[in-house]
């Protein structure tokens, strides 16, 4: 039978002490990733170094090795799967940059912002490639079919994403979608993946489903950030999901909650973005009780999590993934 979750105690501060216990494992994962460089033509070398070195948190990486059950039950395929779920989360940043014009990305500037689109977009298509060619490399099919159907399913959420900018109209359905899609979906693999290369296939679908849980509170929380957060903060350009039209949950739960004419000028607001009528729209927003309800959106995906990992037996890796939902939510409670 499943073990009950564990009361924790206090929740942690950050993702990276939650990671200590799996530092080696992350270490070698990420000398690994910079070693990549050596697959390309050294022509390209410059650009793929710069976009490789950009792993931030390593989130998804630590998820493989929580789902796997933590560091005695980690092995090379492991380090394996982590290094090619982040070329995939990597090559796409690369072209959400593109698409959003971010200028700056964990407290750099893009890639885009240093040689231009055009070669921006090639280099992220070089990363989702040599992610698939490794991952066609395993002795089995069934790490190769998983990363290719979850590399799909990103890059078609994306496609649906930039379909709806300036829609401000879609549902909260069609919003959920594109956020399992886009974000959700590495995690879900990065869990379940891990788990199913050591425990089976049983686990395997409990902690996929936990990812796609914790992946779309996790996305719903950075598009909090990207309304109410700030720059220094964040590392990373805020206002881009404003900017360039995307239909964020901030926006979509305050047009359910204001009067017609106050939804209608807060329609006009994001419509006509620009940074100073920043002041209106957080007025608008407060005034629909906008981040409490996304607040209590994403705290109801992480009960989702935790329900998740209560379906198979604790162990070391599990009280992670169960602390990874406890600093979300202190994360997402400390918003304002």
């Amino acid at each position: 039978m499943p073990s009950a979750m564990p009361m924790t105690a206090a929740p942690p501060e950050n993702w990276e002490a939650l990671s200590e216990p799996l530092r080696p494992f992350l270490g070698d994962v990420t000398r690994r990733l910079r070693a990549e460089v050596d697959a390309f033509d050294p022509a390209i070398t410059n650009f793929v170094q710069y976009a490789l070195n950009n792993s931030g948190k390593q989130l998804r990486p630590l998820l493989v090795g929580l789902g796997a059950g933590g560091v005695k039950e980690i092995n090379k395929d492991h380090a394996t799967l982590a290094i090619i779920i982040e070329m995939v989360h990597l090559a796409s940043l690369v072209h959400d940059d593109v698409m959003d014009e971010a200028r700056v990305r964990r407290r750099r500037p893009t890639l885009a912002a240093n040689w231009g689109n055009e070669i921006a977009v090639l280099a992220g298509d070089c990363l989702f490639a040599q992610a698939l060619q490794h991952a066609a490399e395993f002795p089995k099919p069934d790490v190769c079919r998983a990363v290719s159907r979850a590399t799909k399913t990103v890059c078609t959420g994306e496609i649906l994403q930039t379909l709806q900018r300036g829609n401000y109209e879609i549902t909260r359905d069609e919003y959920m979608k594109v956020v399992r899609m886009k974000t959700a979906e590495l995690f879900a693999l990065a869990c379940g993946m891990g788990a199913e290369l050591t425990k089976g296939a049983d686990r395997g679908t409990a902690l996929h489903n936990y990812g796609l849980a914790l992946g779309t509170a996790y996305q719903v929380y950075d598009d909090c950030v990207d309304v109410f957060g700030n720059e220094p903060e964040a590392g990373k350009s805020l206002g881009t999901d404003l900017m360039t039209g995307k239909p964020t949950l901030p926006v979509l739960a305050a047009l359910g909650e204001l009067s017609a004419g106050e939804a209608q000028r807060l329609r006009n607001v994001v419509s006509g973005w620009v940074p100073s009528r920043t002041e209106e729209l957080l007025e608008l927003l407060d005034q629909a009780g906008s981040l409490a309800e996304c607040q209590r959106v994403i705290d109801e995906l992480l009960d989702e999590a935790r329900a998740a990992v209560a379906m198979v037996p604790l162990d070391a890796g599990l009280d992670g993934l169960l602390a990874l939902c406890d600093c979300l939510a202190t994360q997402t409670a400390d918003l304002e």
